[in-house]
């Protein structure tokens, strides 16, 4: 159900001159969207950049940060794509097929695909279309007057849930809170692992204040 359980975001940050890839979870409480829970994970890039292949760089290290997490992750939101991607099985069908958990992609940009813009309110929403109409995912408005997101299923969700869920967790910003947490800290984990060439590892843990320490590609 929107609104209840738990939510998690990931997303990845790159070094190529060193071939570190970080990669974060956060999970939030889908009511209040507060952080319950976080880990990354830190390794080496072990696949080359092909553009559509992403998840294959990605998807060990975004593994690991998963499996690093205490408890259920719930559903995962991916920054990038599920079924809209040029192959209908980008990082977020990838992810959920591994892991079985229920996926759904939100990305920045269309890609390749085409939409008509959708209606200024919140909300507002309209088929993202591949060449022969074939519908892949939705442009969804999370802001009024602001670039729509593009949302599509990944792995055991609806598209209409999908939405319904990107909307419950942008009550503030165009981009998922998930997403605004992960990227937040896999940036953090990346600077903190180049410094001095640190050995690649994994780390959770709850989330702060609880008394523990601690361009545009297609995925």
């Amino acid at each position: 159900m929107v609104g209840v359980g738990r939510v998690t975001g990931v997303d990845v940050a790159y070094d190529d001159e060193r071939d570190v890839v970080a990669a974060a979870a956060v999970v939030l409480d889908a009511a209040s969207l507060d952080v319950v829970a976080e880990a990354t994970a830190v390794g080496r890039i072990s696949f080359p950049y092909v553009p559509g292949l992403l998840a294959f760089r990605e998807i060990p290290t975004v593994l690991a940060a998963l499996d690093a997490l205490p408890g259920d992750p719930g559903l995962v939101v991916c920054d990038g794509y599920g079924l809209a991607h040029p192959r209908r099985f980008g990082l977020a069908s990838h992810l959920g097929v591994l892991t079985g958990l229920p996926t759904i992609g939100v990305a920045k940009n269309p890609f390749t695909f085409t939409y008509d813009e959708p209606g200024e309110p919140r909300g507002s929403s309209s088929p993202l279309l591949a060449a022969g109409g074939e519908e892949v995912g939705r442009a969804l408005r999370t802001r009024a007057g602001v670039k729509p997101v593009f949302v599509s299923v990944g792995h055991r969700v609806s598209l209409g849930r999908a939405c319904a869920h990107t909307l419950a967790l942008t009550p503030r910003f165009r981009l998922p809170e998930t997403t605004r947490r992960a990227d937040s800290l896999c940036r953090r984990a990346l600077q903190e692992a180049t410094i001095g060439d640190r050995r690649p590892e994994v780390s959770g843990s709850p989330p702060p204040g609880s008394g523990c320490p601690r361009g545009s590609a297609v995925r």
